[in-house]
């Protein structure tokens, strides 16, 4: 039994065998010292520099902040209406646009406006109401 393996073992590795191919050497044509000078190009010691370009400056975003606060009922209809009015206006917009857009209203007011804006409005008791 040992020797039919060997049989195909060696029946598979005369068919696998790949046949020699030869191949023919070939040798560059001798280039004379002096021709081989003009054809090196000269190299500098210092690479040329590209000149660069501006990158446009990146805007950084602002960091947003999440903040809860409570606010009368009365008060909170009103930004409701303020959105339906801006909506009228063909410009809709959030409830946080709306407080936004008023602290910039109050920060371009005087500050004898302020003061007035800040007496019309009554202080409240902080914290999460009571659930009645």
């Amino acid at each position: 039994m040992v020797t039919t393996n060997k049989k195909i073992v060696s029946a598979k590795s005369a068919k696998t065998a790949a046949p020699a191919v030869v191949r023919a050497k070939v040798t560059p044509a001798p280039v004379a010292p002096a021709t081989m000078a003009k054809v090196a190009p000269k190299r500098s010691a210092k690479p040329i520099a590209m000149p660069k370009t501006e990158k446009p400056a990146k805007v950084k975003k602002s960091k947003l902040v999440r903040d809860s606060f409570t606010i009368p009922k009365a008060e909170y209809t009103v930004l409701d209406d303020l959105k339906q009015r801006a909506g009228k206006l063909a410009h809709a917009v959030k409830k946080s646009e709306l407080l936004r857009a008023g602290i910039k209203a109050l920060a371009a007011m005087s500050d004898g406006a302020f003061l007035a804006a800040l007496k019309a409005v009554p202080a409240i008791k902080t914290g999460r109401p009571n659930k009645d």
